[in-house]
């Protein structure tokens, strides 16, 4: 496989390994995602003021309000932090080549 190749499925295994905590494997719970970015994403969760991030992202997401994030909704999670982290890497560029 492909380099990007090999990142979607990792992408897609991170997600289907903490879907299965609560044994639907095809959603992830509060408590879930919550694990989730904690292992996953732990920078991201302690640069937020807000205690409350997991519920707000939850409920941002969740377009068909049964308090759970499938794979497509969970998708925009991570395009949202990734185009952040891009904007992030092309600052660093400009500034070291000046």
């Amino acid at each position: 496989m492909t380099e990007l190749e090999n990142c979607m499925e990792q992408l897609i295994k991170v997600f289907h390994h903490y879907s299965v905590e609560d044994g639907d494997g095809k959603t992830l719970s509060k408590k879930e995602l919550k694990k989730l970015m904690e292992n996953e994403l732990p920078t991201f969760l302690k640069t937020q003021k807000n205690p409350k991030i997991v519920e707000k992202i939850l409920k941002d997401l969740d377009s068909n309000k049964d308090d759970k994030l499938d794979f497509e909704e969970f998708l925009p999670l991570v395009c949202g932090l990734s185009l952040a982290c891009e904007k992030c890497y092309l600052l660093h560029e400009k500034k070291s080549k000046k």
